[in-house]
């Protein structure tokens, strides 16, 4: 009976004992040492694609270079059902790009058509990165996409300020970098809670992704706050030459160090605590309930991805330079205030991929991955995409600061104070997000009744204390 054992393992070994090979055969050793030596093989994915070096077995498409109709195909079957709706007002794009060049004098309808237009150019950008990101590592290709979502914003803000005559633009700048906050705080965030409240009675997500980004947003809260609080606390005490010049350095330095935490808390995320968020989201991933779907849906190439980021970001960028040139005329002749273009129209445009992807997570119980879409997208305009706008306008010369309305740097302090309370348990429900959308309506229609302030009787300056060109006199 033992012979037949003979150059086999024993069934029931404890671990790190050897099992004694003294008196086998040299063919039994050989034979029993075979295993160790493993072959290279190439790997292969989950449909059967071979894994491209360097590329995650989630995002190998299995083929190579472009090609136009699978490209056609799956960039408008886009992420989700709700991408999917919005791929069909593509047709805007043309038209809005028809209407500025044939009618220039139309400016209602072309604000409007590539208004609309922005929305699928877009999404487009959101889907290229979430493409992309599912070729490289799970923490850097959720960056990676967070920071391609903020690209259209980053965009609007740029042209915003390019455009800027007299500082006519600022306070639209100033309100839209809030907007945006409030919208993903608020809006998205409590969309997120909503959807995946009406499947499960509750869902968890993990500390490590709430509690940071919270403690972010409370640093990012208070830098946006000082500026104005100092213009509000001195204004009246010294002269207003003074006191405009002061805060233009205040606003420029604070905006070195809000980018300085960004960088601090990116670097937290890819390095010194990469294993937590990673261990997160492989969580996550685990808890999709479609996930199976997703895996076997038809991937864009690399070089796709990078081919529809490009033709994206150039729509986006030529609907964000007409948008800009007609907000001047849509304020001033049709009786839109600053307040509410800035903190509500310009926003839902620009963070309309960001919140249908973590809609759609959040649906399929992925809330790890919604809540760091929504966390991420918040603190990277507040610490990386507003102080990036005030250092660009510093070279350019242009008085860009950080001196908000007290109206709506209130908001913001009492939005983060609400979603950081709702997140302390890590429990979601329905309830906590119909909240947060209800006071995001709130906001929306005080904004709207909300008048542009005459310069010189609230955080504005009144044009004695800087020049256009953001100097001091």
């Amino acid at each position: 009976m033992l012979s037949k054992f003979r150059g086999k393992p024993e069934p029931n070994l404890q671990a790190g004992v050897r099992e004694e090979a003294v008196g086998l055969p040299e063919s039994a050793h050989v034979q029993h040492e075979k295993p160790q030596h493993h072959m290279h093989m190439p790997g292969f994915n989950h449909n059967g694609h071979k894994i491209t070096k360097g590329i995650h077995p989630d995002g190998e498409s299995g083929r190579g270079g472009v090609h136009p109709w699978h490209f056609l195909r799956i960039c408008f079957r886009s992420s989700s059902h709700l991408s999917l709706v919005v791929n069909i007002l593509w047709p805007f794009v043309p038209a809005a790009i028809a209407i500025h060049f044939a009618r220039p004098d139309l400016h209602l309808w072309i604000f409007i058509l590539n208004y609309v237009a922005m929305v699928p150019t877009a999404n487009l950008v959101g889907f290229a990165g979430q493409e992309l990101a599912r070729k490289l590592p799970k923490v850097l290709g959720l960056i990676l996409e967070t920071f391609l979502g903020g690209i259209v914003e980053i965009v609007l803000f740029m042209v915003l300020l390019h455009n800027s005559v007299n500082n006519s633009l600022i306070p639209v700048i100033r309100s839209a970098i809030l907007g945006s906050i409030l919208a993903n705080l608020l809006l998205c965030l409590g969309f997120c809670f909503f959807a995946g409240g009406l499947r499960r009675n509750e869902q968890e997500f993990d500390e490590v992704i709430s509690e940071v980004g919270n403690g972010q947003l409370l640093m990012a809260g208070f830098g946006l706050l000082i500026p104005s609080a100092f213009y509000s606390s001195l204004r009246g005490s010294i002269e207003d030459s003074v006191l405009d010049a002061n805060v233009l350095h205040i606003s420029r330095t604070t905006s070195v160090i809000l980018l300085i935490a960004f960088l601090i808390y990116v670097w937290f995320q890819m390095h010194t605590h990469h294993g937590l968020y990673a261990d997160s989201l492989e969580k996550d991933e685990e808890r999709d309930a479609d996930r199976h779907i997703d895996l076997a849906k038809d991937k864009l190439t690399l070089t796709e991805c990078i081919v529809a980021t490009l033709i994206a970001l150039t729509c986006v960028s030529l609907h964000a330079v007409f948008l800009v040139e007609e907000i001047e005329h849509v304020v001033h002749e049709h009786g839109v205030s600053d307040a509410f273009m800035g903190l509500i129209l310009v926003p839902l445009v620009e963070k309309a991929a960001e919140h249908l992807t973590a809609v759609d997570e959040a649906w399929d119980n992925q809330m790890n991955f919604a809540l760091a879409h929504c966390m991420g997208a918040t603190i990277q305009t507040a610490l990386f995409n507003s102080s990036l706008v005030v250092i660009v306008g510093w070279g350019l010369n242009k008085a860009m600061d950080l001196n908000f309305e007290i109206f709506n740097i209130v908001v913001l302090i009492m939005a983060i104070i609400v979603v950081g309370n709702f997140l302390r348990d890590q429990k979601s429900n329905y309830l906590e997000g119909a909240l947060c959308i209800l006071i995001y309506l709130i906001i929306a229609i005080a904004s709207w009744y909300y008048p542009n302030p005459t310069p010189g009787t609230t955080n504005t300056a009144d044009g004695s204390g800087i020049a256009s060109n953001g100097t001091i006199p």
